[in-house]
């Protein structure tokens, strides 16, 4: 009789530690520490339930999904303030660009000003020294011949041409310590002529017109 009731008693704790073996397996499950739907799917069956799988079970979660969105919030905000941060990047850089072109080309000018200004300023100073060369040939041709021979070709030229080379002959003359030619050579042209010459160089700078 005493073993009847011992073996009651077994069977009872043993029943009970199995419910809550069951129980505390199916709460893990539906807390999703544990996955033993898949064990238990031939008991739910037998009630006619189907054992819900945890794709569905995650997809009624509302707190996961929610933490899912809100990252996927962020990520997709963090993007577009970087987008945002690369377009101001590229609108600063084409700025600078046209600045630099511009600046470039205001370069470009002043550099072709300033080679226009060297050239016309080699060429007058390759003017002057051609000019300043063939007066002294021609000073030198003159005191080399008759004066009535170097007159007659002083006559022959333009008055300025002939302040020059008269001027020439004076500078040579006095450089090389002689007497000058020009004032005899004056004497022997035209008196008209003479005098007209003589007035523009009392009235005229040396020129190198």
């Amino acid at each position: 009789m005493a073993g009847s009731r011992n073996f009651g008693k077994s069977f009872v704790l043993i029943l009970i530690i199995l419910i809550l073996v069951l129980g505390g397996l199916l709460w893990f499950d539906y807390l999703g520490i544990l996955h033993v739907k898949s064990v238990f799917s031939p008991v739910y069956k037998l009630f006619g339930k189907t054992p819900q799988s945890s794709v569905t079970a995650t997809q009624s979660n509302p707190l996961v999904s929610n933490l899912d969105e809100d990252r996927l919030n962020k990520q997709k905000e963090a993007i577009d303030i970087r987008m945002e941060e690369l377009d101001k990047r590229e609108s600063d850089l084409e700025l600078a660009e046209k600045q630099n072109e511009q600046i470039a080309l205001e370069l470009s000018e002043r550099e072709k000003n300033q080679e226009e200004r060297e050239k016309t300023f080699n060429l007058t100073l390759k003017k002057y020294d051609d000019k300043e060369v063939n007066i002294e040939q021609i000073a030198n041709n003159l005191n080399g011949m008759r004066p009535e021979a170097a007159v007659s070709i002083l006559v022959a030229m333009d008055d300025q041409v002939v302040i020059d080379v008269l001027r020439k002959v004076e500078e040579m003359a006095a450089e090389r310590g002689t007497m000058s030619m020009g004032s005899y050579w004056l004497s022997l042209m035209p008196s008209d002529r003479a005098a007209e010459i003589q007035r523009k160089m009392l009235s005229k700078p040396e020129t190198l017109e």
